[in-house]
Formats: C-alpha cells, structure tokens, sequence
C-alpha cells in the first residue's frame, strides 16, 4: 500500500490562486493552507498545492495526502519544469510529485524520466505524470511515472481544447495503464465527476470550482445586467 491509495475515490481539491492572474488576493501560503484545511474538513481526500511555500503550509495543516507541483514560466512546459523543482517541491512536504510529462521539451534539457529518477532517488515520493494525450501516458508509465493525470488534455497544441473534461481519454487511459488514473481538467460538477468514476477514474480533482472566488465571481457576473456596463 502507498500514499496512492488513499486517494481511491475519492476527491482531490486543488488550492491554487489563478496562474494568469498576479493580483489574485488568494496569492498567499496562509490563505491556501486553510483553503486546503477547509475542503479536508468537507472530505476531500487529498489537496493539490503549487510551490514549496504552500505545499509547507498546507501539510502543516491537513492530514491527507498532499500532490505538490511547482509551476514555473508562462509558455511550454510549466507544471514542475525541472528536475530541481521536482525535488523541491517534495522536500518540502509532497508526497506525491505532479510534473508535466508530454513531449514538450523541458528548459533543464533533462527527459520525464530523469525527473522521475530524481525525485525517487532523493526523496521519498511518488510522480504523477500530467499529461495530454495516451501516447505520453503510456510513455511516462514507461518512464516511471507511479501514477498518470489527464490534467494538461486540451492545453497543448497535441490535445484539442474542450469545454468540458476528457472524459473520453480517461477511459482510455484506464484500458491501457497499469497505474492509477486520475481525472483532472475542468472538472466543475457532481455530473462530471460520477461520470469520471463510471469511466475507472481512480480519484477526481476539482480546482477552480471550489477554491477561486476569483474564478468563481468571473463565471458569474456574465449572468447579472450590471455586466458590461461602466460607471
């Protein structure tokens, strides 16, 4: 049994302030730690957390598994870039290491795999292969990956955009891997997330949906006759 385990069906809450947006209040380790504390205490059974300050705040926290990723640049390959903020981010309290594993090239000129080879030849966690499409699933599994995510499926030019989740790759995903699945990207509804489990997802991650008032209040205001107008 591994830290993997207890994130069997369940649900994953990820506590992060939006990446394109630097004036976000919620920009704040403190602020994510009891965001992260708050959706524990609502049953999620696991909190996804970017940067070494807030993965070490939130595990200050919370008694569930914390996935650390430490996002890094604003093109290519951001999610966990180098096998230096792979270690990082899990020496800081992770126990599960998210690092984007498509075929991007990363600016560290190492492979996924020595990413891979690092974090489980210094440390003691586990990787969690985001990707986009099957083929990087199959080779990050190749690769060592402990775990793959569907987090990155419609944000690079290899995966079609979507205005819902990949449902459909999680499925896939489930056929052809050995290793746990776990859906991730734009997951925003109980509907979403029983299909997901009905597709053989081993764990369902909510973002935005549940931890940005920013990102909340924006999908809302659309809605109200005030949106548009000045003064």
């Amino acid at each position: 049994m591994n830290v993997l385990d207890e994130l069997a069906g369940g649900l994953v809450v990820s506590c992060q302030p939006l990446p394109d947006d630097p004036g976000d209040p919620m920009r704040d380790a403190y602020v994510q730690a009891r965001v992260a504390a708050a959706a524990v205490r609502g049953g999620a059974v696991a909190v996804r957390a970017n940067g070494p300050a807030d993965v070490a705040a939130i595990r200050g926290l919370v008694d569930v598994p914390v996935i650390g990723l430490y996002k890094h640049g604003t093109t290519g390959v951001m999610i966990t870039p180098t096998a230096g903020h792979a270690v990082e981010v899990a020496l800081a309290g992770a126990q599960i290491v998210a690092v984007d594993a498509t075929d991007r090239p990363r600016p560290d000129g190492c492979s996924f795999a020595d990413t891979v080879r690092a974090v489980h030849d210094r440390t003691g966690a586990l990787v969690l292969a985001d990707i986009s499409t099957e083929a990087e699933a199959v080779r990050a599994v190749a690769a060592g990956a402990d775990a793959v995510a569907t987090t990155l499926s419609g944000y690079t030019p290899d995966s079609p955009p979507t205005d819902g989740p990949d449902l459909a790759l999680v499925a896939r995903l489930v056929d052809v891997l050995a290793v746990p699945v776990i859906a991730e990207g734009r997951y925003r509804s109980t509907e979403h997330i029983g299909l997901a489990f009905a597709a053989g997802a081993h764990a369902v991650v909510v973002g935005n949906a549940v931890t940005s008032p920013l990102w909340i209040t924006r999908r809302l205001v659309p809605a109200t006759p005030r949106d548009g107008q000045s003064g």
